[in-house]
């Protein structure tokens, strides 16, 4: 699968949104190392600490499919040009990422900027590991 095809699955996930309160859609889309295609969008709640961004969305149904890592990721927003992922989003990603130059697209309606986890996050809280390289 390339980029492109997995911006196009997140844009298409970014359609089925539940956003009342911030107006704001958000899709995403994992490929899995099963080679599966797992897509989120955000589900929100009146009880705002009830709410879940796309991403986590995403990554947490490739877990319950029984994938545990994931090759890429997208994120695409409705509103403005880099709807980069929130710090709770970056956590879980360095839990699951196949490894840390694990590609994430990330854009709005027209731009989408690349860029890897550890660039997006460069110091995660992680348990140690010494088969990872978190550097």
């Amino acid at each position: 699968m390339n980029k492109e095809e997995l911006i196009q699955i997140a844009r298409e996930a970014r359609e089925n949104a539940y956003c009342p309160y911030s107006k704001f859609m958000v899709g995403a889309a994992v490929l899995g190392e099963n080679g599966k295609v797992y897509r989120g969008c955000n589900i929100e709640n009146a009880s705002y600490g009830a709410t879940v961004c796309a991403e986590r969305t995403a990554i947490f149904s490739m877990v319950a499919d029984g994938c545990r890592k994931f090759k890429a990721l997208a994120v695409v927003g409705s509103q403005k040009e880099d709807g980069a992922p929130c710090m709770l989003c970056r956590q879980v990603m360095t839990e699951f990422c196949a490894d840390f130059d694990v590609p994430v697209y990330v854009g709005g309606p027209s731009e989408i900027y690349e860029h890897t986890i550890r660039e997006i996050c460069p110091l995660p809280f992680v348990s140690f590991n010494p088969s990872k390289d978190y550097h």
